[in-house]
């Protein structure tokens, strides 16, 4: 009886962190992009703020502390939900806070500076992770299906939900490459880097919005996503961990200039 409780227990605690953003993977990526554009000052101000370990080391900090008591304050601040028909301007807001909300009071925060070291420490680490969670498609999902985790789907013949495929599903399916090596890839210098960094994080989020709008409408209930599904949207998920990386690097350089 007592394993069958601990296995019901650990279903649940899973299902639960399919609540949050990029799997470890995509966040780690991100935060190893940004720290690969910061420059050297805001580079060695990072390093006395976190005390030696690097953003990626705090990349996925704030999905773990999210589900403690001292920070379940902030569980709500991974994701904006905006339903069908809806917009960011009426789309009623969650009281709770919300990912967006989040990202523009923590960078304000950061830069108006004041801040004792553990404040500034805990601040940045939030930064880090939620950036991240702000460039995953489905974390703009609808309200109604919570953000997709209650929209069943089948990855490669297993059951799993929208949310979680895009998570780290799909992530996964397309490469096996360790974080440092998406960088490696997908971070090749070609890119128009003051192009991506450009906007403010409420254009980020709804740039996000626009490809959830397109998950959902190629991925309805059921859906049986395997390779060509993989092949299809890999491609943005790779541009995605790229927006959110510069774009991370982009306000640690702002913030530690």
């Amino acid at each position: 009886m007592k394993i069958r409780n601990l296995s019901i227990l650990f279903v649940c605690l899973f299902a639960t962190m399919q609540a949050f953003g990029w799997g470890q993977k995509g966040h780690d990526v991100t935060a190893y992009i940004a720290e690969c554009h910061l420059t050297p000052k805001a580079a060695k101000q990072i390093d006395k703020v976190l005390d030696g370990h690097s953003i990626v080391y705090y990349a996925n900090w704030l999905d773990n502390a999210s589900h403690t008591p001292e920070y379940a304050y902030t569980s709500t601040w991974h994701y904006l939900n905006i339903d069908e028909g809806k917009t960011i301007e009426t789309m009623p807001r969650n009281p709770k806070g919300d990912v967006l909300t989040a990202v523009t009071t923590i960078y304000e925060k950061l830069k108006t500076g004041g801040l004792s070291h553990e404040e500034e420490q805990f601040n940045l680490k939030m930064l880090v992770h939620l950036v991240g969670d702000m460039h995953c498609p489905m974390h703009t999902g609808r309200l109604s299906d919570r953000g997709g985790n209650n929209r069943p789907v089948v990855l490669f013949g297993r059951p799993s939900n929208l949310h979680s495929i895009w998570d780290s599903g799909i992530v996964e399916a397309a490469h096996k490459w360790s974080y440092t090596e998406w960088q490696q890839q997908i971070d090749r210098r070609n890119q128009d880097i003051e192009t991506i960094q450009a906007g403010t994080p409420t254009d980020w989020l709804l740039e996000t919005q626009r490809i959830c709008n397109e998950v959902y409408e190629k991925t309805p209930e059921g859906t049986k996503v395997s390779y060509d599904y993989v092949n299809k949207y890999a491609p943005i998920i790779e541009q995605q961990f790229l927006r959110g990386g510069l774009r991370l690097a982009h306000l640690l350089n702002e913030i530690y200039r």
